[in-house]
């Protein structure tokens, strides 16, 4: 058998491109392992100690078996802060209850004891706001210590900070959309408001806490020493204060009592397809090979449809004219969708194109899908005289105001104003995910470099001096390297940039169960800017 180059040679390019791309996942699922196993082995044990369930056990054992969970920003704080901060110490995602579609946000407290660190507060907001968009009711198993104080200002004062939780959780409400709660530890300081405000509460007896000010608050503020049990257990909260509704034995039973006051809301089931679901014409699981060993070669994007979309039919819209866009309309298990997918840099043409496709979607209620593999706009003098400025702000317009459910899919690269063209975070995608070889930032770390390597040469030639080569290297290495680490999918998915990095065979799932949760949500109508024409 060869080895070393020729082995290399002997290999398809499907092989190849297979072999770098598994490369890339490693990374991935050695940061989903952290992420799921949750905290330290020691602070498992202590949880366990008190009779307690993981978060992830809670939610298995809340939803209904054998039905999936689509998990929000599993990855969020991966090597965010000095400390280990697994999911940001909370789990979120959408599941089945009752048959009931529902989001779910469970805090972890054998991470940090289920304390809230900015990127917490995130997540939980980015999951409310799925379930407005969805009309899903909300759970909350509730297991905190409150904000980490040593971060408060990054948790505390803004608009965006913890208050928004509450203000989440009113508005949800108001809304029609239940918000049922279960405290199974510590709900401590701002935290209390949680299952205060929902519109059902359950309490676990013996583990279950909830005051305002804990007892060392008591007690510096007023003297007083008081235990945490007698102070805001589920006696005082079911029998005196009446802050909770309903007194659990334990987690199980807690859970069962959740399920119970959730039967009670009116049955909405996953809706069902358009047609009739068919399986895409090749196994998604040939999309390894086909993803470019090298980020400069061009992503194969009918082949790519063609193991992702149903029967891999696409009805292309203007299949001749702006061709380095690709538009048109299919099906993933049955769910009708409309498709903007890159295949090349963004002309005038591709613009006006793809936003006159989004109005036909919007028109006919199309959900739409759009996959980015952009390295931006065309520039140059011949382009900024034709008005490729003018001609993109049209695509961006109808990107902006278009109320259909939109997804968003990284492939690829997805840089500059192409991110925001296709429907980057800043766009309000219902969901947004990336594939472990995707990347994005503001641009290619080769353009970066070579942007600030002229700008250097510029400056040093004012000072009368030279850019040597060996210099030039040593400039642009460090900046090569700092796009790649901030461009990664990892680091994306950390800041909750997007909601989950999935495989290319995961994706028709995860499609599947966007687009079904979309279709049940209540239609908004559609109604454009002002388009420079």
């Amino acid at each position: 058998m060869p080895t070393g180059p020729d082995a290399a040679a002997a290999r398809s390019p499907a092989e190849q491109n297979a072999e770098a791309y598994h490369a890339q996942c490693e990374a991935i699922e050695r940061a989903r392992h952290l992420a799921v196993a949750g905290g330290s082995a020691e602070a498992i044990a202590r949880h366990r100690a008190r009779g307690k369930l993981t978060a992830r056990e809670r939610i298995a054992h809340l939803l209904d078996p054998a039905t999936p969970f689509l998990e929000i920003g599993q990855l969020a704080a991966h090597a965010v802060y000095d400390d280990p901060v697994p999911s940001a110490g909370i789990v979120t995602g959408v599941g089945t209850v009752c048959g009931r579609l529902v989001m779910v946000m469970a805090n972890d407290a054998t991470v940090k004891g289920g304390t809230y660190y900015p990127l917490t507060v995130k997540k939980q907001i980015r999951a409310q706001e799925v379930a407005r968009e969805n009309a899903l009711p909300c759970l909350y198993l509730v297991d905190s210590g409150g904000a980490f104080l040593p971060m408060q200002e990054d948790i505390f004062p803004d608009e965006n900070h913890f208050g928004r939780i509450f203000r989440n959780i009113a508005e949800l409400s108001a809304a029609g959309l239940p918000q049922i709660a279960a405290v199974m530890g510590s709900c401590t300081a701002g935290g209390a408001y949680i299952p205060a405000m929902c519109d059902e509460t359950v309490i676990v007896r013996g583990n279950g806490t909830i005051f305002l000010g804990g007892p060392q608050l008591v007690q510096a503020a007023t003297g007083v020493v008081v235990d945490a049990e007698t102070l805001g257990g589920a006696d005082v909260h079911t029998r005196a204060s009446a802050v909770a509704d309903h007194l659990a034995e334990d987690d199980l039973h807690a859970i069962a009592i959740l399920r119970a006051v959730l039967s009670r809301t009116p049955p909405r089931p996953l809706p069902g397809p358009d047609v009739a679901p068919e399986p895409p014409l090749h196994p998604p699981s040939e999309i390894a090979g086909l993803v470019p060993a090298s980020p400069r070669q061009r992503m194969p994007v009918r082949d790519i449809l063609a193991r992702l979309l149903d029967g891999g039919r696409l009805e292309e819209y203007r299949a001749r004219w702006g061709r380095t866009i690709v538009c048109g309309t299919g099906a993933i298990e049955g769910y009708g969708v409309g498709i903007v997918m890159n295949d090349g840099v963004l002309y005038a043409e591709s613009a006006q194109k793809a936003a006159n496709f989004i109005a036909l979607c919007c028109q006919r209620d199309i959900p739409l899908l759009f996959l980015h593999d952009v390295s931006g706009f065309m520039v140059g003098e011949e382009y900024e005289a034709g008005g490729i400025a003018r001609h993109g702000a049209k695509l961006v317009n109808a990107v902006a105001t278009a109320r259909v459910p939109k997804l968003s899919l990284l492939i690829g690269g997805s840089y500059g104003a192409g991110n925001y063209a296709m429907c980057g975070r800043a766009f309000g995608p219902r969901l947004m995910a990336m594939w472990p070889n995707a990347r994005t930032s503001v641009m290619g770390g080769e353009q970066a470099a070579t942007v600030l390597s002229l700008v250097r040469e510029s400056q040093l030639r004012g000072a009368g001096k030279t850019f040597e080569a060996d210099e030039r290297a040593r400039f642009e290495a460090p900046i090569r390297a700092t796009y790649e680490r901030t461009s990664h999918p990892l680091h994306a998915a950390a800041r909750l940039w997007v909601d989950a990095v999935i495989r290319p065979e995961e994706t028709r799932a995860w499609l599947a169960l966007a687009l079904a949760m979309a279709k049940g949500a209540p239609r908004a109508e559609t109604r454009f800017g002002v388009f420079r024409m």
